[in-house]
């Protein structure tokens, strides 16, 4: 049985999570309208949603899909925008990695921006945490958005295109996105990788199949960790 202390953080990951329900009802409204107008049948569409539990790269996918773009294009463009993912892994794998198998199998599923977003910031300001109080708190950011991401998708899958457009569900995307990243541009690394995959995307928007998300997440990449290098080599990276 969990302890007390947490059962407690468990549901102040529910607490902290509670204001992404406003993003991830209208997102995955607007997914499950997309992937039924893409000719998806229901049991597609919550197949999809359920094993891939992935927002952006479901999206690219299933645009690419629409485009009729080659196997590889679809794949390799959902691995590059769920790259952030393998990041977060590794950022997380200091706090939750002695968890048991079965649990750091449920992390690896669930670890999406928002459940990262709020639990490096907690584990970061947190340090005196044990480690089933982490993985408390871990459980508790999924515990209330997760359902409502199948919910939602579900309804949307099931509605199709009788949701109103005045509804403007796709505002949810970049809204999302950018209340996760800006408070987590906290060093100069951060900052240039987030510049330069701007600068990068825009330059190649015009390469065919949305490749140009591929150019832009290697050379943010590449550009954050040269920018890493730079500064431990003079002695200004903390």
């Amino acid at each position: 049985m969990p302890s007390t202390t947490a059962k407690s953080y468990f549901w102040k990951g529910i607490r902290d999570s509670s204001p992404f329900i406003f993003v991830a009802a209208p997102f995955g409204l607007l997914f499950g309208v997309l992937a039924t107008e893409a000719g998806l049948k229901l049991v597609e569409t919550m197949t999809f949603t359920m094993t891939v539990f992935a927002g952006a790269a479901q999206f690219a996918a299933l645009q690419l899909m629409q485009e009729n773009a080659p196997t590889l294009i679809v794949l390799a463009s959902a691995l590059a925008v769920n790259l952030r993912v393998a990041m977060y892994s590794a950022a997380l794998t200091p706090y939750l990695g002695a968890a048991p198998l079965w649990q750091r199998a449920l992390v690896a599923y669930f670890t999406v921006d928002q459940s990262y977003a709020l639990s490096v910031v907690q584990f970061e300001t947190d340090q005196d945490m044990a480690l089933p109080e982490r993985v408390a708190y871990f459980a508790g950011t999924c515990a209330l958005i997760a359902p409502f991401w199948y919910c939602a998708t579900l309804v949307g899958a099931v509605m199709g295109a009788r949701i109103p457009e005045s509804w403007a569900l796709d505002f949810a995307l970049p809204i999302a996105f950018l209340a996760m990243i800006a408070p987590m541009l906290r060093t100069p690394a951060h900052m240039v990788a987030a510049v330069v995959s701007i600068v990068t995307a825009i330059a190649a928007a015009g390469l065919p199949y949305n490749s140009g998300l591929l150019v832009a997440g290697l050379a943010a990449m590449m550009a954050g960790a040269r920018t890493e290098a730079w500064l431990e080599r003079r002695g200004l990276w903390t």
